[in-house]
């Protein structure tokens, strides 16, 4: 009587034969992902235009009272506002606004009407390449010349200062797949919250032979960045537990879908706003606003500040991170064990309910 239940259920459960509805229900949800990866790229990527730009001026030795204020004006005044422009009361103090990435070049005014644009190559090739463009657009129209120097470059063996960007991007991806595979492996939820712990402390092992191993690769392994193991591998370690741990959160709490939300906010949303190929200034106005609160650009940003900056920008990345690897930990021990049955399938934990 039992077969003949059965029998009459399973077509229930078919939208075709050899298609279930639970099947059926993750082609469309791939696919409404595949598509939310086309347009996220796209419009990101498209046609960067450069928005807003930081720029400090400085005006020449013995220049009249308002020199660099009007010249900030002019290029604050250009058509679609690519720059923002602001005044420095001299070459020390723009190089330091610069190093502390507070503005991503400095515009050194010059008596005879040559100027020099210093500029931070270790933020990314495409933003000196746009910031040089439009201030030798501007200096033309006033029949002004200019030279560019690149104060703060980066290393012979980090092109364009890609590097950090695809370090942090392959933290981020072992951080979200390890945590995939776990939950596939052994359950969505796990029984209890003891069993959940030991999931987050599998997790902070892998996080921390994860970071060193990147840190290692792109230091001694391929002569990328020079210095700074320790500190990349700490930050590394931390990048991964925090997507590791959300990822999880995410699972205990929506199942399988929890994947598809991790690689939305982790790899459709994430990657494109990171900053790498193109930087924040470049970036249409969504792009440009999140990609600092989310953990692709959040990393590329500190490994960045790391190896180029002295640290700029890592405290909000790690401050960052830290909330995020706390929301995941507390979303995994709450929800473990919540409405688990009493039977467990063949090497999984307990499913609920």
């Amino acid at each position: 009587m039992t077969q003949h239940h059965g029998a009459h259920e399973a077509p229930t459960r078919e939208l075709i034969p050899g298609v279930t509805r639970r099947a059926a229900a993750l082609v469309i949800g791939v696919l409404l992902l595949q598509f939310g990866f086309v347009l996220s790229y796209v419009g990101a990527f498209h046609a960067p235009t450069p928005r807003h730009v930081p720029l400090a001026v400085v005006a020449p030795a013995g220049a009249p009272a308002g020199t660099a204020a009007s010249a900030a004006d002019q290029l604050d005044g250009l058509d679609t506002h690519p720059l923002d422009a602001r005044v420095a009361d001299s070459e020390q103090d723009g190089r330091r606004l610069l190093a502390d990435r507070e503005v991503d070049g400095v515009l050194l005014l010059g008596a005879d009407g040559h100027d020099r644009l210093l500029l931070a190559g270790a933020e990314g090739g495409a933003v000196s390449s746009a910031l040089t463009e439009v201030v030798t657009k501007a200096d033309a129209a006033q029949q002004r010349t200019v030279t560019t120097s690149d104060a703060i470059p980066a290393g012979a063996a980090d092109a364009r200062g890609l590097s950090a960007f695809y370090l942090a991007v392959g933290w981020v991806v072992g951080g979200y797949l390890v945590a995939a595979i776990i939950g596939v492996s052994a359950g969505s939820r796990p029984l209890t919250r003891v069993r959940g712990a030991v999931r987050l402390g599998a997790l902070a092992l892998y996080a921390v032979v994860s970071g060193l191993g990147g840190a290692l690769i792109t230091g001694p392994v391929l002569g990328v960045f020079h210095g700074h193991l320790p500190a990349l591998a700490a930050f590394g370690a931390l990048l991964v537990f925090a997507v590791g741990a959300f990822t999880m959160g995410l699972q205990v709490w929506t199942g399988l879908v929890g994947i598809g939300l991790a690689i939305l906010l982790f790899v459709i949303l994430g990657n494109p706003s990171a900053g790498g190929a193109y930087p924040s200034p470049l970036l249409p106005p969504f792009w440009a606003a999140i990609g600092r609160w989310l953990p692709p650009g959040a990393g590329t940003d500190a490994v960045r500040g790391i190896v180029y900056f002295d640290g700029a920008g890592a405290v909000h990345a790690c401050l960052l991170l830290a909330a995020y690897a706390a929301v995941g930990l507390a979303a995994v021990l709450v929800g473990s064990g919540r409405g688990a049955v009493a039977v467990a399938e063949p090497g999984r934990d307990l499913q609920p309910a």
